[in-house]
């Protein structure tokens, strides 16, 4: 096909969380460590709240894989929501009797879909709304996005993130867009924040635990890094083509974020040109001459095609709508005042968002990937690759 289409299916409290990949090329090497491994990232971070001590997530392949290998049919993957055991009444699929009625949850939260949801499926049970609305639905992508990372892998591309920001407290390492191993990656991943600067991580926490006391919660921000990239994935043409809009279109569409761009784009906006763009240069070295650049303010993308150098997308994340202090709400069963809705939450979600925004970028380049290399088996699809690569590096 050419083309990696993701679905996801499941409600926070229901029997799982499903996705299903179709494009995937056969004989692709594939266990379940490889997304258990993602899964547990994303359940980290301090401030997460109760609901990661109920759940270990785990995956379970119900098509698409076998003796370890894709077969380049669709992938279906199970993450069992074990909470559902103690949900199994409220979220039954079958019609209850008269006797078992239970009340609608009728107060919506500012700031979350519950409002936006009852109007657009003109559900009066909030819930119908909250519960596939809810983050816990990014389990899925996390397991679709880890069967991306493995095919990124096979051609030599790699998928970090960490977080920058969390509440007031901004990160003081500094950035490099030119070079991701200026970056400690194990200090990422040892971090309870994703954070690679000890520093703040402990302002983080102090910041986390004054919200949690308030009845607060905090939003941050965080970047995701791609490299390995070959140059020429995406398109000019036509809009839909930009690799740059697959990018932050993705993720834009985690739960919670706002804003995102690629690189310093915000910061660049507000530069002439002269301190924004990325000079070329001849390079020379094994006996050949390349073109290269000793600055990546354009984040790896020009004109909406990849230019070889780092991928670099940040996000914005707001802080979660559910407030232990509630907002002020209306109940929509009286149409009067009152306090919004209380849902289990976490304080503080962005250290999770950061690998839910791993599984974006990873989906959306090995996207851009098939559509421009195809192949319906794993080593058409590396072969296609060296193919290009090796034309590209000859001109």
């Amino acid at each position: 096909m050419g083309r990696l289409v993701v679905t996801t299916a499941g409600e926070s409290h229901g029997a799982g969380e499903v996705c299903i990949l179709d494009g995937v090329p056969s004989g692709l090497r594939l266990s379940r460590g490889d997304i258990d491994t993602d899964l547990a990232r994303r359940q980290k971070g301090y401030g997460r709240g109760a609901r990661m001590l109920i759940e270990a997530d785990r995956c379970q392949f119900l098509a698409g894989v076998r003796l370890g290998k894709t077969l380049g049919s669709p992938i279906c993957i199970l993450v069992e929501n074990k909470d559902h055991a103690n949900w199994q009444e409220v979220m039954a699929s079958d019609q209850p009797e008269p006797d078992q009625l239970l009340a609608p949850l009728t107060i919506p939260r500012p700031g979350h879909a519950d409002l936006a949801g009852a109007a657009k499926y003109a559900h009066v049970d909030l819930r119908n709304v909250l519960e596939r609305a809810s983050a816990r639905e990014t389990a899925a992508r996390v397991a679709a996005g880890a069967v991306a990372k493995r095919l990124l892998f096979e051609v030599g591309v790699q998928v970090r993130g960490r977080v920058l920001s969390v509440g007031s407290v901004v990160a003081t390492s500094a950035t490099d867009l030119t070079d991701p191993m200026a970056i400690d990656w194990d200090a990422v991943e040892r971090s309870p924040f994703a954070c690679d600067d000890e520093r703040s991580d402990l302002l983080m926490r102090t910041e986390v635990d004054k919200a949690r006391e308030a009845g607060e919660s905090l939003g941050g921000v965080f970047e995701v890094w791609c490299w390995g990239v070959c140059p020429g994935l995406g398109g000019y043409s036509q809009g839909p083509d930009r690799l740059d809009g697959g990018l932050l279109g993705a993720i834009a569409s985690i739960p919670a974020v706002k804003g995102a761009q690629m690189g310093d784009a915000f910061r660049d906006a507000l530069l002439p040109g002269s301190m924004v763009h990325d000079p070329l240069i001849p390079t020379h070295g094994g006996g050949r001459t390349w073109i290269a650049r000793t600055t990546n303010h354009a984040a790896g993308t020009e004109g909406g095609v990849s230019n070889g150098m780092p991928l670099v997308v940040r996000a914005a994340m707001k802080p979660i709508p559910t407030l232990t202090s509630p907002l002020a709400s209306v109940d929509l069963a009286t149409m009067e005042s009152a306090p919004a809705h209380v849902e289990r939450s976490d304080v503080v979600a962005v250290t999770a968002a950061t690998i839910v925004g791993e599984a974006m970028v990873a989906i959306t380049v090995a996207n851009a990937d098939l559509s421009k290399f195809g192949g319906d088996n794993i080593d058409d699809f590396k072969q296609a690759v060296v193919t290009y690569e090796g034309r590209v590096e000859a001109q």
